[in-house]
């Protein structure tokens, strides 16, 4: 990783294309990358089979303040989950079944990133 890449907003962007890539290898069709709404975004939405997942994206340089996943909080989800909504009925998707997934990075300089993906997270 660049100098650059040191930056949080960085770290994020990296972390979502690593996630991106890790989703598509498990076959994932990819609706959709930080979509917006209600003054919030989803990072990925996308297509497990037909299941439509709701990816939320999680980067980390270390655990000292917990891991990735545990910042995504009860507000958090919730937001997430009017999006989703939002999402949904824009789409004419509300008959679709859907989950919520968190991936979880971890990126250490000596050995890049370790993925955790977390399924029905919320």
């Amino acid at each position: 990783m660049e100098k650059s890449q040191h930056t949080p907003h960085a770290l994020g962007k990296s972390g979502e294309k690593i996630a991106l890539r890790y989703l598509e290898d498990k076959k994932y069709k990819i609706l959709a990358r930080n979509f917006r709404l209600f003054r919030g975004e989803i990072d990925i939405i996308a297509l497990d089979r037909k299941i439509l997942v709701f990816v939320e994206v999680k980067t980390r340089k270390s655990t000292d303040f917990g891991l990735p996943e545990e910042s995504v909080t009860s507000s958090k989800q919730e937001q997430i989950k009017k999006i989703a909504q939002g999402f949904l009925t824009k789409n004419n998707l509300n008959e679709t079944e859907c989950r919520f997934d968190v991936v979880s990075l971890i990126f250490d300089e000596g050995k890049g990133f370790s993925i955790r993906h977390i399924q029905n997270a919320f």
